[in-house]
């Protein structure tokens, strides 16, 4: 286990940023946290160390946004807000991506929790604290997945 507490949006980007640089493919960060916990702003550190371009936004709308970029490891944001059963997480077509050679991305993940256990690759569990301006501890678990760098 790796915890750290980050005091600004900043740090915590830089932190994620770090994770992300050691990230392999075919590994799924499982995002657990409540509202305005900063899932989605360490997300965008996390695609920054993967190599990929500023372009990460919040998917809740769009339920998955696909980051891929030629030359870079996809990677796949999901938001597990409204999925409540697993039929409703079947209607996503979460189970159509290719885990394997790509990062997946979970936002919400504490409302998938037997898909957590039947993805198949190695999950990195995330979980923040915090909201607002206040600090954010941030708790990683299964660092063991994580590369030395990305390769």
């Amino acid at each position: 286990m790796l915890k750290t507490v980050t005091h600004s949006p900043e740090e915590t980007h830089a932190f994620a940023r770090d994770i992300g640089a050691r990230v392999r493919p075919g590994t799924c960060i499982a995002f657990f946290g409540g509202l305005g916990a900063g899932k989605t702003a360490f997300t965008r550190g996390l695609a920054e160390g993967l190599g990929l371009p500023d372009l990460v936004s919040s998917p809740t709308f769009a339920l998955v946004n696909e980051y891929v970029v030629p030359g870079c490891v996809p990677v796949y944001h999901f938001d597990m807000y409204r999925v409540d059963s697993p039929d409703a997480l079947e209607t996503t077509g979460f189970w159509d991506y290719p885990a394997e050679d790509a990062v997946f991305v979970i936002e919400w993940a504490e409302n998938i929790p037997e898909a957590l256990a039947e993805i198949g690759v190695p999950v990195i569990r995330i979980t923040i604290g915090g909201s607002g301006d206040a600090p954010r501890t941030i708790i990683i678990e299964g660092e063991d997945s994580l590369a030395d760098s990305c390769g």
